[in-house]
């Protein structure tokens, strides 16, 4: 006979929140800087190989067909690499490296996006994540649905116009040639001159590849891989804080790790997908400490039971509508809604 004292009752584990959550995920923010070496070199060595890829000439009647699989590849190594770009920058990985500065100063400039711009917007996303009183720096802006009717026309065509699907895959000449350099440039010309530097050699080193070239060699090993690159990385940014289920908050209510928590997707890819991006659909992970490097996010993931049941989203037509529906947010129904 089995009495109550012979009972063994567990209690149940109690999830950690706030400040006890994001001290308890320090333990994952450690990088192995054999790897970081690792990914960064063998990184840039299947970049460099997938462009020249893009340069061939195959003699054969589809050789296009073998330099748009090269686009395509050198784009997801774009990707692959700005998440790297990404995670130096959040001082996740390779910090106090010299050749590691120069390395990423590099890429950033590469890339249309530049240390001083791409560092000072991306940081206060992360320090204002699903705030309405943002003001849309470093992310796509979002407004209440009664301020938006409060809008003149000009405001709402503005405001609509930026979170348009053409706007956001659009994302090479919208958000890295104008919105990261022309706009900085505009705006503050002595603090972006790294703007400046990244505009005049991306069009130089495109009239180079034109002039000596074709507009065949134009497209295919400059052009498209960045439109492919920047498209996707900018739908991704997307998708992470705009689907069904984001929840947003005035200053006064906001709370950091909440917003990471409740205001962050974890994007379910494929694990080809997931190798490309560096992992960065794990997106709460990161938000909730961005000093844990891309390769331990999945075991970040796994280990601690608090972020175990984000709201996911995923690269599916049906989700990726889902998400570029969402136009406002709307506090009566606590959700994020269309017009």
């Amino acid at each position: 006979m089995i009495t109550y004292e012979d009972t063994i009752i567990e209690e149940p584990t109690k999830l950690r929140t706030g400040k006890k959550l994001i001290l308890a995920s320090k333990e994952y923010a450690v990088e192995d800087r054999s790897k970081s070496w690792r990914y960064t070199f063998s990184t840039l060595a299947y970049l460099t190989l997938a462009i020249l890829g893009t340069t061939l000439d195959y003699n054969w009647s589809i050789h296009s067909a073998f330099n748009l699989v090269f686009s395509e590849i050198s784009a997801l190594f774009i990707v692959k690499f700005f998440v790297i770009y990404h995670d130096y920058l959040h001082r996740a990985i390779l910090q106090k490296s010299k050749l590691a500065e120069v390395i990423m100063t590099i890429f950033g400039i590469f890339v249309l996006a530049p240390v001083t711009i791409w560092k000072r917007t991306h940081d206060h996303h992360h320090h204002n994540n699903s705030k309405l009183s943002s003001g849309g720096i470093g992310s796509y802006p979002l407004v209440s649905k009664e301020k938006f009717y409060r809008m003149s026309s000009k405001q709402r065509f503005a405001y609509l116009a930026a979170r348009h699907p053409l706007t956001i895959f659009s994302g090479y000449l919208t958000l890295f040639i104008f919105d990261f350099n022309v706009s900085s440039i505009i705006k503050s010309p002595k603090n972006h001159w790294d703007s400046a530097i990244a505009l005049i050699l991306h069009f130089t080193i495109a009239s180079i590849i034109f002039y000596f070239g074709s507009l065949s060699a134009l497209f295919f090993s400059w052009l498209l891989p960045f439109i492919l690159a920047h498209g996707l990385g900018s739908y991704l940014f997307f998708a992470q804080h705009n689907f069904p289920g984001a929840t947003f908050a005035e200053n006064k209510d906001w709370d950091y790790a909440n917003a990471a928590i409740q205001s962050t997707s974890f994007l379910v890819m494929n694990p080809v997908m997931n190798w490309f991006t560096g992992n960065i659909g794990y997106h709460h992970v990161h938000h909730i400490n961005h000093r844990i490097p891309f390769y331990r996010l999945k075991e970040t993931m796994e280990e601690m039971p608090e972020l175990q049941n984000p709201i996911t989203t995923t690269l599916h037509p049906r989700d990726m509508i889902a998400c570029l529906k969402l136009k406002v947010w709307d506090p009566e129904k606590g959700e994020m809604v269309s017009l």
